[in-house]
């Protein structure tokens, strides 16, 4: 046994060097949120609102090269005055919706934590309750969802309506400014929710903040036309969060004990080739676990929840 004398103290050697990994890993894992913070602003940028894109400013879109939209009064009147999440969060949960989660036994996991932000207008349904909890703070809404889903609220709203109902008072967080046909659809929704006073909050996505998020990203190795909604999440739980558990990001077709298991919890409808990185992010997020920055949970969770 190896043993260091400090100011008159004896200290073991390997204590030495398990407390200099911890100083290590915390040292990256501020690091990290310092650059996310640095680069992006979140706290202040994720979403448009008054404060921050305000009559007249030209909110140019991050998706579509030399397009833009001009801030009038029927546009500003759809901002928030300012962000109204109370920060800092502390104990924050991402949930993807990848079919890691089925089995998992992690939903009263993630309803225990403090802000919950799931992708895409997930179903909560009581099937799937165990794996995936009930809660929801943010939830994400791709206008592509909109459209094929519920038909960009032309004919019909109930449905959609209906169906948010399961996030009770969330906020619809939607990237209204990143591709111009995503406009109309985002503005709808704020729309149909706002005429039956709903509890849900419509959010608009920054463009700038996701911009510099994807040209964060794209330094560190994902290269790919766009980032996918929970990277996008992500980097906004590291800015918002104390701290941060991922849940239902596996890009695999294979789990841990190499068993089959569906893309999404609840369904194996797969993506367009192409358009993410999701081994490039995966791999990412595994550093950032490594390092502290957050947990990845990848397993099933612990029967007991504390």
């Amino acid at each position: 046994m190896l043993l260091v004398e400090l100011d008159g103290i004896c200290v073991e050697g390997s204590l030495l060097e398990n407390h200099a990994s911890m100083l290590k890993a915390l040292s990256l894992s501020l690091i990290e949120r310092k650059l996310v913070e640095e680069c992006c602003d979140p706290r202040n940028l994720f979403a448009v609102t008054k404060q921050n894109t305000p009559l007249g400013k030209n909110l140019w879109y991050d998706g579509e090269l030399f397009h833009s939209l001009t801030v009038n009064n029927d546009t500003y009147s759809l901002f928030i005055k300012e962000s109204p999440l109370q920060l800092p969060l502390k104990r924050c949960s991402v949930v993807g919706n990848g079919g890691i989660l089925k089995n998992s036994g992690c939903g009263k996991h993630i309803d225990q934590t403090d802000f919950i932000m799931r992708c895409n207008l997930p179903p909560l349904s009581k099937q799937y309750t165990e794996d995936v909890g009930t809660k929801a703070h943010l939830v994400t809404a791709n206008p592509s969802i909109i459209e094929k889903r519920f038909r960009n609220l032309l004919w019909s709203r109930k449905a959609f309506v209906e169906y948010v109902k399961a996030y009770d008072s969330s906020f619809i967080y939607m990237p209204a400014f990143s591709m111009k046909p995503g406009t109309d659809p985002s503005i709808r929704v704020y729309h149909t929710l706002s005429d039956v006073s709903a509890n849900q909050t419509v959010l608009f996505a920054n463009p700038d903040f996701l911009r510099n998020v994807g040209k964060f990203w794209k330094s560190r190795g994902i290269h790919a036309k766009r980032l996918s909604t929970g990277m996008f999440l992500v980097s906004l739980a590291l800015g918002l969060c104390d701290e941060v558990t991922l849940y239902g990001f596996w890009p695999f077709s294979l789990d841990l004990q190499e068993r089959f298991i569906s893309h999404h919890y609840y369904d194996n409808v797969m993506p367009f080739s192409g358009f993410h990185a999701m081994p490039e992010e995966f791999l990412q997020l595994w550093h950032l676990h490594q390092s502290g920055t957050l947990r990845l949970q990848v397993g099933r969770c612990d029967e007991e929840v504390g």
